[in-house]
């Protein structure tokens, strides 16, 4: 049983710990979950502009294959954005799984 003049020191000691353990397990994961979601917004940033970027090039490589008109315009266009769906369904088709899978829990138990 603690002495009453040692309840300053447990207490100084208690509030150390609970910092320290606290820094570990809610300010340093944090810490790498924002790097992590810095680089992967970057990233996704990224994509976007790249894919936009490609297909404003691919736009005007159909509107010079095709002749000039405005329905020949209006399939380029056509063309282009079932290219781009198609290209989005083998994107969503290649991605993992990462659905949450139902997980059994075992039978409960009777204490006698």
């Amino acid at each position: 049983m603690a002495q009453i003049q040692d309840i300053p020191r447990l207490v100084a000691e208690f509030y150390e710990l609970a910092r320290a353990y606290l820094l570990q397990e809610t300010v340093e994961p944090a810490k790498k979950l924002g790097h992590f979601a810095g680089f992967s917004l970057g990233a996704a940033a990224l994509w976007a502009v790249a894919l936009i970027l490609l297909s404003v090039a691919a736009l005007r490589a159909v509107y010079s294959a095709l002749p000039d008109g405005p329905y020949w315009e209006a399939l380029g266009y056509l063309i282009l954005v079932v290219a781009l769906g198609a290209f989005m369904a083998l994107l969503v088709r290649l991605m993992p799984d990462r659905s949450v899978r139902d997980v059994q829990t075992p039978p409960a138990t009777e204490e006698t």
